[in-house]
């Protein structure tokens, strides 16, 4: 309820925001009252998310995990003598995605394995840059804040909004 009460706010601020215009009616730059409000509201956000993280990775005695600088939290491990992801590189991989509360959103069969062209975008920020700390082989836990998954609104499926999400995932195939 915490966070819902953040994003009503933060969505408040940013419609004012978004309207106002000059006395010629041209839209304004945003003041700075509107800016660091936002960034208050940003901040706020920001650490719950932290705090959620870091609750799961306690309860789930995940030792040895790291952060990024953008906010990925990372496990990987495995044989690291297959190949390195690159950009442009096609990767294949079996996934599993769940909530921090252990919901399953997705998951990959064997005939249907996840796929993408590493730099190209069309899935979750976190994911791309996290296969780039891979190797084929390995496996990796990802623990995504939603500035990293599905962002303000979920994916309008399974992912609700403003969501922190659990990537368990197989690199299975690195095609240069």
């Amino acid at each position: 309820m915490k966070v819902l009460r953040w994003v009503i706010v933060f969505l408040i601020i940013s419609s004012i925001a978004c309207k106002s215009k000059d006395n010629k009616g041209n839209a304004t730059k945003f003041d700075s009252q509107t800016k660091e409000a936002l960034e208050r509201v940003n901040r706020v956000l920001i650490k719950e998310d932290r705090e959620q993280i870091e609750a799961f990775i306690k309860r789930n005695k995940l030792e040895g995990i790291t952060e990024s600088p953008t906010g990925l939290f990372y496990l990987i491990w495995g044989d690291a003598d297959g190949i390195a992801v690159k950009t442009g590189y096609l990767v294949e991989y079996s996934y599993k995605v769940t909530l921090l509360d252990g919901t399953l959103c997705y998951q990959s069969k064997p005939d249907s394995l996840g796929t993408f062209v590493v730099g190209r975008g069309g899935v979750e920020a976190g994911l791309e840059e996290g296969v780039l700390l891979m190797k084929e082989g390995q496996k990796a836990k990802f623990i995504m804040p939603p500035h990293l998954a599905h962002g303000l609104i979920g994916d309008a499926n399974r992912i609700p909004a403003r969501a922190i999400i659990v990537y368990d995932i197989e690199l299975l195939k690195v095609n240069p």
